[in-house]
């Protein structure tokens, strides 16, 4: 429960940075698009390559891996029925819409708490490989797609995804995986130190866009975000446990991770990419914010359930 609450302060505090700086206009929205853009081409990809390479492949190929991708399916499809009745919108902001409430924060936040709660970094990997290599490569085409007005086809899209940097910085983390003793460390070492700016860089920007933006609930009626956030929180969390408990058969500390996992809040880079496609910006913006803190009491009441069903 320490450690939850170590990751959780640590992102505030880097956040409140950037609100603190907006607010005595060191730096404005220029410097938030330019964060979000460093971040999206240059910081996050040399970020994913650095980790997927020290990942086996053998820990990413794992039973959490089904519990995982089904806990998004049922989450994203849930989201589309429900907004598609309530909150019809373009294909942008629905897309962007669906990653508020099924992409989670396996990076910046959820590789310290898997450190510190679970034990085991590489139970997150699973997880960063789904959205990385699966998630995604169909959101950046559904986007390219959608900032161009052209409709999607496969070999335009496979193009796209081949040329996103951030799919090309996981795909070549993973070839770094197989090949690690042959890669000399003066070329590590320089995509090491600038995927240290990702994390810091996302969150700056979002510290900016909380100070200089409207107010939390302006981009869109609370009942979204309120709808978004407990999708993210409690429905994919009760998916992740019905699938790995009743279909992949994870029990006990597997079991608890594949649910941590699934309660984690949105990601920041939702934010980067809605910044980056100009989409859905302040429904990503207030979805992170309030899932954020609202994640606190789940992953901690989920860490004492658990707790208390093991001693039984």
């Amino acid at each position: 429960m320490v450690g939850v609450l170590e990751g959780f302060a640590t992102i505030a505090a880097v956040v409140a940075v950037g609100w603190l700086l907006a607010h005595l206009r060191v730096l404005d929205t220029t410097a938030q698009n330019v964060l979000s853009r460093l971040a999206f081409y240059v910081a996050s990809p040399a970020l994913l390559l650095t980790v997927m390479a020290r990942t086996p492949i053998s820990a990413v190929l794992s039973a959490n891996l089904l519990s995982s991708l089904a806990s998004v399916v049922v989450t994203v499809a849930l989201y589309v029925v429900l907004t598609r009745r309530l909150w019809p919108m373009p294909l942008g902001e629905s897309v962007i819409g669906a990653l508020c409430a099924s992409y989670v924060n396996a990076g910046n936040l959820g590789i310290p708490i898997a450190l510190y709660v679970l034990g085991d970094v590489s139970l997150m990997a699973p997880t960063l490989l789904m959205q990385l290599l699966v998630i995604t490569p169909v959101v950046m085409a559904l986007l390219d797609a959608d900032a161009r007005g052209v409709r999607p086809t496969l070999g335009r899209s496979l193009g796209r995804v081949l040329r996103n940097p951030i799919t090309v910085g996981a795909l070549l983390g993973i070839l770094v995986s197989l090949v690690r003793d042959h890669v000399p460390a003066l070329v590590l070492q320089p995509v090491t130190l600038l995927g240290d700016m990702a994390v810091p860089a996302m969150l700056v920007a979002f510290g900016i866009a909380l100070r200089l933006g409207p107010l939390p609930g302006a981009g869109g009626s609370w009942g979204h975000v309120g709808t978004v956030v407990a999708l993210k929180l409690l429905v994919q969390p009760a998916a992740a446990v019905a699938v790995g408990w009743g279909v992949v058969g994870l029990r006990g500390h597997a079991l608890f991770a594949a649910a941590v996992t699934a309660a984690l809040p949105t990601a920041q880079n939702v934010f980067t990419y809605a910044n980056r496609y100009n989409r859905g910006l302040l429904l990503a913006r207030d979805a992170i914010f309030v899932s954020t803190f609202a994640s606190v009491p789940v992953i901690l009441l989920l860490a004492l359930v658990f707790q208390l069903a093991g001693a039984r």
